[in-house]
């Protein structure tokens, strides 16, 4: 899928108004028929993550944590059965599991007067029931099955999608019969920062000759496929020469500018392959 950066930044500006919940997908769908769930999705965790970041030291200063703190133990004291800390998150704009990070990293702090270690914190999000406090238990783990943009819930829906669709995309070379290398298989080669694809016989795709392919399992925005480039695509380039990206929930058409300086972006795995073989047979006829 494909949008045009005004129609991207009508979905943008619409995801402002909503807060990371299950009833905000179903307001997006309803706004924005002709978009796919998938994609939606994965733009609205981009933009609500941009959406964070802005704010992160608003949530973060000594007292607005105190703050969050004391409201947590007055509400638990009036009800421990209600969703405190879910609820806490979506009136002050905060990710429910950043919220629980929040309130977890205080309170073992009271408990143990330090602060806790990274690892020890990771591994009491990932495994509430880590947590000696019951009710501080059942109120992380709302937060984590109530976010669909942060925590360790999401993080691994996130790899095991990205996964998917690196294997989907060796599947579909396979079955074109394209010899290729994957990222581990580069990796026991030396090579550190590969892309997921290296091909071993270049193909043509649209004209341009193709030596690498990389799968984002996401919707490529401005800010994303920025870092991207900077981060990966131009290494790959200079190391490999031109390569494709293929964004399998769509991205900007404006971002695809840069075919004639060799990335080449996709939404799909391209119908219109030409490989060498195909090409010697054309050139013999």
């Amino acid at each position: 899928m494909k949008l045009r950066r005004v129609d991207y930044k009508e979905i943008a500006k619409f995801i402002e108004h909503l807060r990371p919940t299950r009833q905000c997908m179903k307001m997006l769908k309803e706004k924005f028929p002709s978009q796919s769930q998938s994609t939606l999705l994965s733009i609205f965790s981009l933009e609500y993550q941009k959406r964070i970041k802005r704010n992160h030291a608003k949530h973060h200063s000594a007292e607005t944590i105190e703050y969050y703190y004391q409201r947590y133990l007055n509400e638990m004291k009036r009800n421990q059965a209600a969703p405190v800390l879910l609820e806490l998150a979506n009136e002050v704009d905060l990710a429910p599991s950043l919220m629980a990070r929040i309130i977890l990293e205080r309170h073992y702090q009271e408990l143990n007067g330090v602060p806790s270690p990274k690892s020890v914190l990771n591994s009491m999000l990932r495994d509430p029931t880590l947590i000696a406090d019951r009710h501080l238990s059942d109120q992380v783990y709302q937060c984590t099955v109530n976010d669909c943009c942060y925590g360790p819930l999401v993080d691994c829906i996130k790899h095991a999608i990205g996964q998917e669709h690196e294997i989907l995309l060796r599947d579909m070379l396979k079955e074109r019969n394209l010899s290729f290398l994957d990222e581990n298989q580069l990796r026991v080669k030396g090579y550190d920062k590969t892309p997921d694809i290296i091909l071993e016989v270049p193909i043509v795709v649209e004209g341009h000759v193709i030596h690498w392919i990389e799968s984002k399992a996401s919707f490529g925005d401005d800010y994303s496929h920025r870092s991207y480039l900077q981060d990966q695509f131009w290494s790959y380039w200079n190391r490999f020469g031109p390569g494709l990206v293929i964004y399998w929930y769509g991205f900007i058409e404006e971002l695809d500018c840069h075919r004639e300086r060799g990335i080449l972006l996709k939404d799909c795995f391209p119908s219109d392959i030409v490989t060498l073989c195909h090409s010697a047979a054309q050139s013999q006829l």
